[in-house]
């Protein structure tokens, strides 16, 4: 993990797709390492006897109870086949509403043309692997990919990256004082190429990893039995049991964690001044999940209602709080809200979490688009000197990466758009416009969530390890999710965060001839989308420090400038509009100083402050204590007018809080969304 503050530039790698040779039977080799991805016999049936039966999956999946997961970690995800198995087998013995947790590493990926002709090797996986083929990432770069299916039921984590690396970034930290505090694994599926072919991956940082990662019970298999494989389980504390491999390979090994495992740790005395480490600031020693999985959430927007979506579909019991009278009444409630994220060449957290997001929003949407949206695509221009800078810039990062992104010419956004443009720029062929009204009932309509509107909370307080809304027995529960964007500054467990208000007025725009034939979603210093009922939708303006809801001409008028100069050609059908009575919406937009989301646990400010005042005089201080949360109080705010690209993976993030699961993205990411980062950053710069 990266020694820096959250928000801080990091470095990563570029990535390398695998490069394939294929045998006279269509088998997949590795013209880099010179080994196969499985068995020449029968790979599938190879992955069934080295990791199913000897991880003694279906007989403790068949025992699991009805809301438990079960959390598979692979080294070498290839072409999926290993997943795919165990996804297979998890059907057949599992519980219908446990779920299953598959985190893979890969550092030379397959395309996806190589994964889909590898994977046709098994046509009795077709139902199984076609919906991994549909789901697989346009990959750009390190980085994590998480992929749901069956509603939630099978979550796939792929990590690209080393193997050593990318475990790493699974650890609350690599601090091995704190190693109890990161999510675990149940199960270990060591592949990848044979130690012969590849022993950089099979190294004592990898097997630390595992080493921290694995509990009391945990198991592990492989297919080697290399004296490298025997000597870093033992390293990691595994007891080991040589047994018969598959088909001509002799041996392989499996393994299990004892109960009685030694934590092996690297103290570091009191009196020393700084630590090798991160502050252990993020980890949240009071998380646990509740034997009563029940959420009260506050707030029924997009972040309120993909958050309550992510935990039901986890087994959770929600109470969704309302203060209007519907849903999304907020700055949920324009009609035509955009698929948008800001993509950049930088190596930062915000530009991490917007390239993350927008994938995991793209996939998130994929199967909904009919009922919410129209997917159309998404132009962003290269309007003005700093755009075109910018789109230069990104050339070269994503110039692989036409599924997600495309650079276009004004010839190309001009037929795109179905209008003539001057400018080229970025066209996204899986976004496009939605209802987030529409999304909110979408997501809302689970058996597991109830809606209780014109419901203002107006306390929050902890009650005999639950929390208690306005002193209401009805209301309580031991997990409350804060989800009421700026009006999150009104309860006093959160009036330390410095939550900033942004008034944002859009307007509705007769459609006419020429505006109707726009077919796509246009953006530039504002955005237009096409036609909906009659009108467009366009905007919006950011005024700061101010309160006012009523619709003003002036700002109508800022809208339609800012179409002006991108869309020359339709601005005469508008010329003549008397601004003052256009028609419009004014919403509020949360979001804080560094633009990133506040997601994950809240923190107890006052005993933050004083356990980790040491950092007003060295931000590398030794501090030997956990970070200080409330109990079961979360937080998921922040989003600024992104709501549609950020809200649905910071729904799972807050999830995987929640439920005490894998993260959904790297640790460095976790703690860069943390909200307690405000009150550390302040500690270091000596302001509180």
């Amino acid at each position: 993990m990266s020694d820096q503050l959250p928000g801080d530039q990091h470095q990563t790698e570029e990535i390398q797709y695998a490069q394939l040779d294929w045998d006279e039977d269509g088998q997949p080799l590795s013209s880099v390492f010179g080994d196969v991805y499985f068995s020449r016999a029968n790979g599938l049936e190879e992955t069934r006897h080295v990791f199913l039966q000897h991880n003694q999956l279906a007989l403790r999946w068949q025992q699991l109870n009805s809301t438990e997961k079960f959390v598979i970690a692979e080294t070498g995800f290839g072409s999926g086949l290993n997943f795919l198995a165990a996804w297979e087998l998890w059907l057949a013995t599992a519980p219908a509403s446990a779920q299953l947790h598959f985190v893979s590493v890969e550092k030379f990926p397959l395309s996806k043309s190589d994964l889909r002709r590898a994977l046709a090797l098994w046509p009795e996986l077709q139902h199984l692997s076609q919906q991994l083929i549909n789901a697989y990432p346009c990959i750009v770069g390190e980085g994590f990919h998480r992929l749901s299916f069956m509603g939630g039921r099978i979550k796939l984590t792929l990590i690209i990256n080393d193997a050593a690396r990318g475990f790493a970034q699974l650890l609350a930290t690599t601090d091995p004082l704190y190693a109890q505090h990161s999510s675990k694994v149940d199960a270990w599926f060591l592949d990848g190429f044979a130690p012969s072919k590849n022993p950089q991956m099979w190294s004592e940082d990898l097997f630390s990893g595992i080493h921290q990662l694995s509990k009391a019970g945990t198991t592990a298999a492989t297919f080697s039995a290399a004296a490298i494989v025997k000597k870093g389980l033992k390293f990691a504390g595994f007891s080991l049991e040589k047994v018969a491999g598959f088909g001509r390979k002799r041996e392989m090994l499996k393994a299990i964690m004892p109960a009685n495992r030694a934590d092996y740790f690297y103290p570091q005395p009191f009196y020393k001044s700084s630590s090798h480490f991160p502050s252990p600031w993020p980890i949240n020693g009071s998380a646990s999940v509740p034997a009563e999985k029940h959420a009260l959430i506050i707030g029924a927007g997009l972040a309120g209602c993909t958050s309550a979506r992510a935990l039901a579909e986890r087994g959770w019991r929600i109470t969704l709080l309302e203060r209007s009278n519907r849903i999304a009444a907020e700055a949920s409630g324009n009609p035509q809200g955009v698929l948008y994220a800001k993509l950049s060449h930088k190596q930062e957290a915000q530009a991490e979490f917007n390239l993350t997001s927008l994938q995991f929003a793209q996939s998130f949407y994929a199967a909904r688009w009919p009922t919410i949206g129209n997917k159309i695509g998404v132009l962003q221009l290269a309007y003005d000197d700093s755009e075109k800078l910018l789109h230069t810039q990104l050339r070269e990062k994503f110039s692989t990466a036409a599924e997600l992104v495309q650079f276009v010419a004004p010839e190309q956004a001009s037929e795109i758009a179905g209008i003539h443009l001057h400018h080229g720029g970025l066209y996204f062929p899986h976004a496009g416009w939605i209802s987030p009204v529409q999304l909110c009932e979408q997501l809302i309509e689970h058996p597991l969530i109830t809606l209780l509107s014109e419901c203002e909370v107006q306390d929050i307080q902890r009650k005999n390890d639950l929390w208690c809304i306005n002193n209401d027995s009805e209301l309580q529960a031991p997990v409350v999710i804060i989800a009421n964007a700026r009006d999150a500054q009104t309860f006093p467990q959160t009036q330390h965060l410095p939550i900033k208000s942004i008034r944002g007025q859009i307007t509705y725009l007769p459609a006419t001839a020429s505006s109707q034939q726009i077919n796509t979603v246009i953006c530039s210093e504002g955005y237009i989308a096409p036609a909906r009922n009659g009108q467009h939708c366009t905007g919006a303006t950011f005024n700061l420090k101010e309160e006012s809801r009523e619709l003003r001409g002036q700002d109508h008028l800022t809208n339609l400038e800012n179409l002006r100069e991108p869309l020359p050609g339709l601005m005469d059908d508008w010329k003549n509009l008397d601004v003052n009575s256009l028609d419009g919406r004014v919403a509020f937009r949360c979001t804080l100083p560094d633009y990133l989301p506040a997601v994950g646990p809240v923190a107890d400010e006052v005993a933050t402050l004083h356990s980790f005042a040491p950092l007003r005089k060295n931000a590398r201080a030794f501090i030997q204590e956990t970070g200080k949360y409330l109990p079961g109080l979360y937080l998921n705010i922040g989003h600024g007018s992104r709501g549609l690209a950020y809200t649905p993976l910071c729904a799972e993030i807050l999830a995987a809080h929640v439920n005490q699961e894998p993260q959904a993205v790297a640790s460095e990411l976790v703690n860069a969304l943390n909200p307690a980062r405000f009150l550390i950053r302040d500690l270091i710069k000596n302001k509180r």
